[in-house]
Protein backbone atom coordinates (compact mmCIF):
# COMPACT_ATOMS: atom_id res chain seq x y z
CA UNK A 1 0.00 0.00 0.00
CA UNK A 2 1.36 3.43 -0.93
CA UNK A 3 2.02 6.02 1.77
CA UNK A 4 -0.78 8.23 0.43
CA UNK A 5 -3.30 5.40 0.46
CA UNK A 6 -2.21 4.40 3.97
CA UNK A 7 -2.67 7.96 5.27
CA UNK A 8 -6.03 8.32 3.51
CA UNK A 9 -7.33 4.95 4.75
CA UNK A 10 -6.23 5.55 8.33
CA UNK A 11 -7.74 9.05 8.31
CA UNK A 12 -11.07 7.81 6.93
CA UNK A 13 -11.21 5.09 9.58
CA UNK A 14 -10.56 7.68 12.31
CA UNK A 15 -13.48 9.68 10.92
CA UNK A 16 -15.66 6.56 11.08
CA UNK A 17 -16.03 6.40 7.30
CA UNK A 18 -16.63 3.09 5.55
CA UNK A 19 -15.30 3.53 2.00
CA UNK A 20 -14.61 0.91 -0.67
CA UNK A 21 -11.18 0.29 -2.20
CA UNK A 22 -12.54 1.84 -5.39
CA UNK A 23 -13.60 5.03 -3.55
CA UNK A 24 -10.12 5.40 -2.03
CA UNK A 25 -8.53 5.05 -5.47
CA UNK A 26 -10.99 7.56 -6.95
CA UNK A 27 -10.19 10.09 -4.21
CA UNK A 28 -6.46 9.77 -4.91
CA UNK A 29 -7.01 10.04 -8.67
CA UNK A 30 -9.01 13.21 -8.03
CA UNK A 31 -6.12 14.63 -5.98
CA UNK A 32 -3.74 13.78 -8.84
CA UNK A 33 -5.99 15.66 -11.27
CA UNK A 34 -5.97 18.73 -9.00
CA UNK A 35 -2.17 18.68 -8.78
CA UNK A 36 -1.82 18.07 -12.54
CA UNK A 37 -4.23 20.83 -13.65
CA UNK A 38 -3.27 23.26 -10.92
CA UNK A 39 -0.43 24.64 -13.04
CA UNK A 40 -2.89 25.59 -15.79
CA UNK A 41 -6.08 26.38 -13.89
CA UNK A 42 -4.69 27.76 -10.60
CA UNK A 43 -7.12 25.62 -8.59
CA UNK A 44 -5.33 25.89 -5.24
CA UNK A 45 -2.43 27.72 -3.63
CA UNK A 46 -1.12 24.41 -2.28
CA UNK A 47 1.50 22.82 -4.51
CA UNK A 48 2.88 20.18 -2.14
CA UNK A 49 1.15 16.78 -2.65
CA UNK A 50 1.39 15.76 1.03
CA UNK A 51 -0.06 19.08 2.15
CA UNK A 52 -2.83 18.89 -0.45
CA UNK A 53 -3.73 15.40 0.80
CA UNK A 54 -4.25 16.62 4.37
CA UNK A 55 -5.41 20.21 3.89
CA UNK A 56 -7.78 19.52 0.99
CA UNK A 57 -8.78 15.88 0.67
CA UNK A 58 -8.86 14.78 4.33
CA UNK A 59 -10.17 18.19 5.46
CA UNK A 60 -13.11 17.77 3.05
CA UNK A 61 -13.57 14.13 4.11
CA UNK A 62 -14.15 15.26 7.70
CA UNK A 63 -17.51 16.73 6.64
CA UNK A 64 -18.70 13.50 4.99
CA UNK A 65 -19.93 11.64 8.14
CA UNK A 66 -22.07 14.63 9.27
CA UNK A 67 -23.41 14.97 5.72
CA UNK A 68 -24.22 11.24 5.54
CA UNK A 69 -26.12 11.45 8.84
CA UNK A 70 -28.19 14.30 7.41
CA UNK A 71 -28.78 12.51 4.09
CA UNK A 72 -30.12 9.49 5.99
CA UNK A 73 -33.08 11.67 7.01
CA UNK A 74 -33.86 12.72 3.42
CA UNK A 75 -34.34 9.50 1.47
CA UNK A 76 -33.31 8.94 -2.15
CA UNK A 77 -32.69 11.56 -4.82
CA UNK A 78 -31.23 14.34 -2.66
CA UNK A 79 -29.37 17.14 -4.43
CA UNK A 80 -26.44 19.17 -3.14
CA UNK A 81 -25.10 22.47 -4.47
CA UNK A 82 -21.48 23.27 -3.57
CA UNK A 83 -21.01 27.05 -3.79
CA UNK A 84 -17.70 28.68 -4.80
CA UNK A 85 -16.44 25.17 -5.32
CA UNK A 86 -13.21 26.09 -7.10
CA UNK A 87 -11.48 22.80 -7.93
CA UNK A 88 -14.40 20.89 -6.41
CA UNK A 89 -13.67 20.94 -2.69
CA UNK A 90 -15.65 19.59 -0.92
CA UNK A 91 -18.22 18.90 -3.66
CA UNK A 92 -16.23 16.27 -5.59
CA UNK A 93 -15.30 14.50 -2.34
CA UNK A 94 -19.01 14.44 -1.40
CA UNK A 95 -19.87 13.00 -4.84
CA UNK A 96 -17.27 10.23 -4.51
CA UNK A 97 -18.25 9.28 -0.95
CA UNK A 98 -22.04 9.62 -1.38
CA UNK A 99 -22.84 8.05 -4.78
CA UNK A 100 -26.60 8.34 -4.15
CA UNK A 101 -26.27 12.14 -3.88
CA UNK A 102 -26.51 14.37 -6.95
CA UNK A 103 -23.77 17.05 -6.64
CA UNK A 104 -23.48 20.31 -8.58
CA UNK A 105 -20.34 22.43 -8.08
CA UNK A 106 -20.91 26.07 -9.01
CA UNK A 107 -18.15 28.62 -9.58
CA UNK A 108 -17.99 32.00 -11.31
CA UNK A 109 -14.64 31.04 -12.88
CA UNK A 110 -15.28 29.10 -16.09
CA UNK A 111 -12.00 27.19 -15.95
CA UNK A 112 -12.82 25.81 -12.50
CA UNK A 113 -16.32 24.68 -13.50
CA UNK A 114 -14.80 23.08 -16.62
CA UNK A 115 -12.26 21.27 -14.44
CA UNK A 116 -15.06 19.75 -12.34
CA UNK A 117 -16.77 18.62 -15.55
CA UNK A 118 -13.48 17.02 -16.62
CA UNK A 119 -13.19 15.27 -13.24
CA UNK A 120 -16.74 13.90 -13.60
CA UNK A 121 -15.82 12.56 -17.05
CA UNK A 122 -12.42 11.07 -16.18
CA UNK A 123 -13.52 9.51 -12.89
CA UNK A 124 -16.90 8.38 -14.32
CA UNK A 125 -18.86 10.23 -11.63
CA UNK A 126 -22.37 10.33 -13.08
CA UNK A 127 -23.66 12.16 -9.98
CA UNK A 128 -21.33 15.15 -10.45
CA UNK A 129 -21.47 18.25 -12.65
CA UNK A 130 -19.64 21.55 -12.83
CA UNK A 131 -21.73 24.70 -13.26
CA UNK A 132 -20.29 27.99 -14.53
CA UNK A 133 -22.60 30.63 -13.04
CA UNK A 134 -23.13 33.10 -10.25
CA UNK A 135 -24.92 31.28 -7.45
CA UNK A 136 -27.47 34.12 -7.22
CA UNK A 137 -28.73 33.11 -10.69
CA UNK A 138 -29.55 29.53 -9.65
CA UNK A 139 -33.16 28.89 -8.64
CA UNK A 140 -33.68 25.12 -8.92
CA UNK A 141 -34.04 23.67 -5.41
CA UNK A 142 -31.28 21.80 -3.57
CA UNK A 143 -31.79 19.95 -0.27
CA UNK A 144 -28.24 20.83 0.84
CA UNK A 145 -26.25 23.94 -0.10
CA UNK A 146 -22.60 23.66 1.00
CA UNK A 147 -19.48 25.80 1.02
CA UNK A 148 -15.91 25.55 2.29
CA UNK A 149 -13.86 28.67 3.03
CA UNK A 150 -16.02 30.50 0.50
CA UNK A 151 -17.46 33.71 2.00
CA UNK A 152 -18.96 35.06 5.19
CA UNK A 153 -22.03 33.19 6.46
CA UNK A 154 -24.12 36.27 5.67
CA UNK A 155 -22.96 36.44 2.03
CA UNK A 156 -23.15 32.66 1.58
CA UNK A 157 -26.76 32.40 2.80
CA UNK A 158 -27.89 35.61 1.05
CA UNK A 159 -26.42 34.70 -2.34
CA UNK A 160 -27.65 31.10 -2.31
CA UNK A 161 -31.09 31.48 -0.74
CA UNK A 162 -32.95 31.09 -4.07
CA UNK A 163 -31.27 27.69 -4.59
CA UNK A 164 -32.19 26.31 -1.15
CA UNK A 165 -35.16 23.93 -1.17
CA UNK A 166 -38.04 24.80 1.16
CA UNK A 167 -36.89 22.37 3.86
CA UNK A 168 -33.24 22.54 2.79
CA UNK A 169 -30.15 23.17 4.94
CA UNK A 170 -26.97 25.15 4.54
CA UNK A 171 -23.72 23.34 5.40
CA UNK A 172 -20.86 25.82 5.85
CA UNK A 173 -17.38 24.45 6.58
CA UNK A 174 -15.46 26.92 8.73
CA UNK A 175 -12.25 27.12 10.73
CA UNK A 176 -12.61 28.50 14.24
CA UNK A 177 -16.08 29.02 15.71
CA UNK A 178 -17.18 32.08 13.67
CA UNK A 179 -18.80 34.16 16.42
CA UNK A 180 -18.77 37.47 14.54
CA UNK A 181 -20.21 35.90 11.38
CA UNK A 182 -22.94 34.16 13.37
CA UNK A 183 -23.86 37.46 15.02
CA UNK A 184 -24.20 39.14 11.60
CA UNK A 185 -26.79 36.66 10.28
CA UNK A 186 -30.30 38.03 9.66
CA UNK A 187 -33.37 36.90 11.60
CA UNK A 188 -34.48 34.89 8.55
CA UNK A 189 -31.60 32.40 9.00
CA UNK A 190 -31.62 29.94 11.88
CA UNK A 191 -28.39 28.29 13.04
CA UNK A 192 -29.48 24.92 14.43
CA UNK A 193 -26.08 23.33 15.05
CA UNK A 194 -22.39 24.27 15.12
CA UNK A 195 -20.63 20.93 14.80
CA UNK A 196 -16.94 20.68 15.72
CA UNK A 197 -14.81 18.67 13.29
CA UNK A 198 -11.58 16.84 13.99
CA UNK A 199 -9.36 16.48 10.93
CA UNK A 200 -6.78 13.65 11.21
CA UNK A 201 -3.27 14.98 10.65
CA UNK A 202 -4.36 18.62 10.88
CA UNK A 203 -3.79 20.57 14.07
CA UNK A 204 -6.40 23.25 13.45
CA UNK A 205 -9.90 24.11 14.56
CA UNK A 206 -12.68 23.18 12.15
CA UNK A 207 -16.46 23.18 12.34
CA UNK A 208 -19.64 22.93 10.28
CA UNK A 209 -22.27 25.61 10.72
CA UNK A 210 -25.67 24.07 9.95
CA UNK A 211 -28.38 26.58 9.06
CA UNK A 212 -31.92 26.67 7.69
CA UNK A 213 -34.59 29.22 6.90
CA UNK A 214 -36.45 30.43 9.96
Amino acid sequence: MSDRLQILTTSAEKLGLALSAEQYQTLLRYLDLILKWNKVYNLTALRDPAEALTHHLIDSLSAVPPLQRHLATLGQGARLLDVGSGGGLPGVVFAICCPELSVSCVDTVGKKAAFVQQVALELKLRNLRGVHARVESLTEPYEVVSSRAFASLLDFTTWSQAALAEQGVWLAMKGKHPDAELAALPATVEVFHVEPLSVPGLDAERCIVWMKRK
